[in-house]
């Protein structure tokens, strides 16, 4: 019998990668959630860095809470397939964090995975779907915190599929929008083993739309262009030309911006892109906790630091953020 956890104070005595989807679901069902644990998985540690939940090794006081769960164990049930023989890989693009955003693909591929290999940014509820035994394995890298690096993740998938096993690798958003996908087809080819790539529903026109902004639209917009904030213009490794994109006339799509968007700010008006252009933020899209800040370029960093903007978030940048359903 499911419960209503809607404003509840919900207690989790188990900080493992395989509470992860219990915590989603309780996160998307309104609770408020502490974990309580000596060690968590890097998923947990980060939706306790964005602000989502309690992380605590202290003792607590159990009368305190609404309800308590003592451990997590996954629902049994029968495998959809057989096991095979021949391992292989899928990569599944995830969407922007609501399960109900994954392709009718992704979700078989995760009903017949036996091991699905995770980011942070995954609908963790999803492995809900996964067979009884699945082995769950947290790769999340969290800014300048805890990660596993790229090298060890192509490793994982190489290793576990080699040994006969059917691999999901579970991303956020699309896998090669921004998500280094390609690098680890590529690391499947080198080591013969087969893969897959089914494509998810990207971020960067998913959150503003969830926000109610069309990244075009008929006489505001002709196109929209997506680019990576994850370093600031001018650095040794950026490869835009901020001055020309200020001109391109299309609404720009800013992922993994938040720490470098005073920068991009910056190098936009200096490209000549007036300071009232309209700019929208957009956290957590498709969350429980999805929060909209519409502001303008110039006050647009401003704003963002006033309202603890943090990532995940998707900035929007043209006169298309100034729309209303």
């Amino acid at each position: 019998m499911e419960m209503n956890v809607t404003g509840r104070c919900v207690l989790l005595l188990d900080g493992a990668d395989h509470a992860v989807p219990i915590v989603a679901g309780l996160l998307r069902d309104g609770a408020d959630v502490t974990v309580h644990a000596a060690t968590v998985c890097a998923a947990l540690e980060d939706l306790a860095q964005r602000g989502r939940l309690r992380l605590t090794a202290e003792p607590v006081d159990e009368t305190t809470f609404d309800l308590v769960i003592r451990s997590v164990t996954r629902p049994q049930r029968q495998p959809a397939t057989a096991p095979t023989d021949t391992g292989r890989v899928t990569l599944v693009g995830a969407g922007p964090g609501d399960a109900g955003l994954v392709t009718v693909a992704g979700r078989a591929a995760i009903e017949t995975a036996d091991v699905v290999v995770a980011d942070r940014l995954a609908p963790w509820e999803s492995l809900a779907w996964a067979p009884p035994g699945v082995q769950v394995i947290d790769v999340s890298k969290i800014p300048f915190g805890r990660s596993t690096s790229q090298e060890e993740i192509n490793r994982l998938l190489v290793e576990h599929a080699k040994s006969g096993k059917h691999v999901v690798r579970l991303k956020g958003g699309d896998s090669y929008v921004f998500g280094r996908g390609f690098e680890e087809v590529q690391a499947c080819t080198a080591a013969d083993v087969p893969v897959t790539v089914l494509p998810g529903v990207t971020s960067s026109v998913a959150a503003p739309e969830l926000a109610g902004i069309p990244v075009t639209h008929r006489g505001l917009a002709q196109g929209f262009t997506v680019i990576s904030g994850h370093v600031p213009p001018g650095h040794s490794a950026s490869t835009l030309d901020y001055a020309a994109l200020a001109q391109s006339g299309t609404t720009l799509v800013v992922l993994m911006g938040v720490r470098t968007l005073p920068a991009i700010a910056e190098a936009l008006l200096d490209g000549g892109l007036v300071p009232d252009t309209p700019c929208a933020l957009v956290t957590d899209a498709s969350l429980a906790s999805q929060r909209v800040v519409r502001s303008t370029l110039a006050r647009v960093a401003t704003d963002a630091a006033a309202t603890g903007v943090g990532a995940p978030a998707v900035a929007v940048i043209g006169a298309v953020a100034a729309l209303v359903p």
